[in-house]
């Protein structure tokens, strides 16, 4: 699409022109146009395309477009529910070694003895009015406690975004208990850690918000470990970040690692014997049948 808008009966006639197999029915391919967008369905048929013109590849079809299109939403919402599962945990552990550590100090997060100095200076940027008022269990404790500044946390942490609660975790000054956190994890090295995590975040915020993942590409590619074993060696590609998710998911849950392995498999095993879509996904997910 230009920058002029255009109907769905002239949407439905440039796919035509460009090659793009119309196998369902008119009826229905407005209906799909209607509901999910051209300009979205864009990304799920670009693969299809064979120049610079966007005209489509011998034997394209719409509804495989439209298949990928429903493989991408139904894997970017199985890993969103998965990866809130690692940041729940992750924040939980924080709070926990943390705040048993310093029982002396359950607002650590501003003590200059256990964080530096390059978050403390930003907390008002998170620990804000708007965020008092906006978290119901925060603002509970202001009035409860009125000459309190922040609240515990335990509380407060719960509403820090999983970008802050990272940034906070770097900050800790006390070397062996971010190790004591990595290592709960199974990982020893805290560069490898912090790797992981940003890695998880990225993909996070890309789920969060409705971006298409089946060709997601890690802007820094996965440190790996053995027991992850990445497909060609490409720790850029979804399927290394799957990788990722599932080890980080085991460490919390043996089971919901199993749950997730099993959903994946279901999702994409029945285009195995679909020539086009097979090879999407073997180069662009990088997963292997």
């Amino acid at each position: 699409m230009g920058n002029v808008a255009t109907t769905v009966e002239e949407q439905i006639e440039i796919l035509r022109r460009r090659g793009l197999e119309l196998d369902y029915s008119v009826t229905k391919i407005k209906e799909i146009l209607l509901d999910i967008g051209y300009y979205r369905l864009g990304f799920y048929w670009n693969p299809f395309e064979k120049n610079s013109t966007h005209d489509f590849e011998s034997g394209s079809k719409f509804s495989d477009a439209v298949s990928l299109y429903y493989l991408d939403v139904d894997l970017r919402n199985l890993l969103l529910k998965c990866l809130n599962r690692i940041e729940i945990n992750f924040k939980t552990c924080l709070i926990y070694y943390v705040s048993n550590k310093y029982k002396e100090s359950p607002t650590w997060f501003i003590n200059s003895k256990v964080i530096s100095n390059n978050f403390i200076i930003d907390i008002d940027k998170f620990y804000s009015e708007d965020f008092k008022k906006k978290n119901k269990a925060i603002k509970t404790h202001h009035l409860k406690y009125i000459n309190d500044k922040y609240a515990p946390a335990w509380k407060t942490l719960e509403f820090f975004t999983f970008g802050t609660i990272l940034k906070l975790y770097l900050s800790l000054k006390n070397e062996d208990l971010k190790k004591e956190i990595a290592f709960k994890f199974g990982i020893k090295s805290l560069k490898v850690f912090e790797n992981h995590l940003r890695t998880i975040i990225f993909i996070r915020n890309i789920c969060a918000h409705g971006g298409v993942v089946f060709d997601l590409k890690t802007p820094k590619g996965i440190s790996n470990i053995p027991v992850l074993n990445f497909y060609k060696n490409d720790n850029h590609s979804l399927d290394a970040a799957i990788k990722l998710i599932t080890f980080y998911l085991g460490k919390i849950s043996i089971d919901r690692e199993t749950e997730l392995k099993n959903k994946i498999t279901e999702l994409i095993n029945p285009y195995k014997d679909n020539i086009v879509l097979s090879k999407i996904i073997e180069t662009k997910i990088g997963y292997l049948f």
